[in-house]
């Protein structure tokens, strides 16, 4: 029974212990680290950015989904979308995604496969907005609101929307720094 629910510990996966320092992160998570590099090479997103997203969207939850609405105010009863995972990508997104990049077995609870999604779309939102790949706030904006809703000018009117890319900003900003840190201090996940 013991090794059972080692086992099975073993498989859930949980937020990393501080999820407000990037090397805390990379040094519990060496694996996102690598993810996170590939991710930046093939898409020419920052790491401190792409995981600001992910910070916003799940709070690096697997398994994050919407939370349901209430029939009634009681009875728990549909989710308002079809996000879910890492990324909080929602089904057509992630078609488009695997479409796009013919990469069939991807997973929105698998981190590599989320960063990567993540790294695609703002990719994509640089490519075909013009927001430049640093400018974590309005990459953001595109990323919550679809690149159509963003042309369209829909998060102006979502203060809540212009607050959370806020925070998304502050946070790359804070991790960009903390990774120029632990790199310069060549951190044993960096060498």
């Amino acid at each position: 029974m013991v090794l059972f629910v080692s086992l099975l510990a073993g498989c859930i996966s949980t937020p990393p212990k501080s999820p407000n320092n990037l090397c805390s992160i990379f040094q519990e998570r060496p694996s996102w680290y690598r993810a996170a590099q590939a991710a930046e090479k093939r898409w020419a997103i920052s790491p401190a950015v792409m995981m600001a997203v992910m910070y916003q969207e799940s709070s690096y939850v697997a398994d994050a989904r919407p939370p349901r609405k209430r029939l009634l105010w009681v009875i728990p009863w549909r989710r308002p979308s079809s996000a879910y995972g890492y990324a909080q990508a929602t089904n057509e997104t992630w078609a488009d995604y695997k479409r796009a990049t013919s990469r069939r077995f991807v997973d929105r609870d698998d981190f590599d496969d989320a960063v990567d999604f993540i790294g695609w779309y703002l990719a994509r939102a640089n490519r075909e907005l013009g927001i430049h790949p640093t400018d974590a706030r309005r990459l953001y904006l595109a990323y919550h609101d679809g690149i159509g809703g963003y042309r369209r000018g829909t998060w102006q009117r979502k203060g809540w929307l212009q607050s959370a890319a806020g925070n998304v900003s502050a946070r790359a900003s804070r991790y960009r720094g903390q990774l120029d840190n632990c790199r310069l201090r060549r951190w044993r996940i960096f060498g």
